[in-house]
């Protein structure tokens, strides 16, 4: 199934802010249909609303899990900031990936 352009972005920003060995970016929308939080729907209707990322990338040597997610986080502000209502994050070192 080809990517959307919210997909497809995320993919372009993380490419180009950590050069990953590893980039999978699943939609994970359709499981969160239906589902109401305060401000409205969690789910847009065309999907790409919630995302599980995984990063493998050299970048992240020698950072802890909290200033991996916050690489992620900033260099998707302006979707976080809009259409992407949650990511779930799996950033890793090559050394890592190999390891798990």
């Amino acid at each position: 199934m080809p990517e959307g352009p919210i997909a497809t972005i995320i993919r372009e920003k993380l490419t180009a802010g950590l050069a990953p060995e590893r980039l999978d970016i699943e939609d994970d929308s359709w499981r969160h249909a239906g589902h109401h939080h305060e401000g409205g729907m969690d789910a847009r209707p065309g999907g790409e609303s919630h995302f599980n990322l995984v990063v493998v990338s050299a970048a992240f040597e020698g950072q802890g899990r909290v200033q991996r997610q916050r690489a992620i986080n900033g260099l998707l502000r302006d979707e976080l900031a809009g259409p992407v209502h949650a990511l779930s994050i799996k950033a890793l070192t090559p050394s890592e990936a190999e390891a798990a």
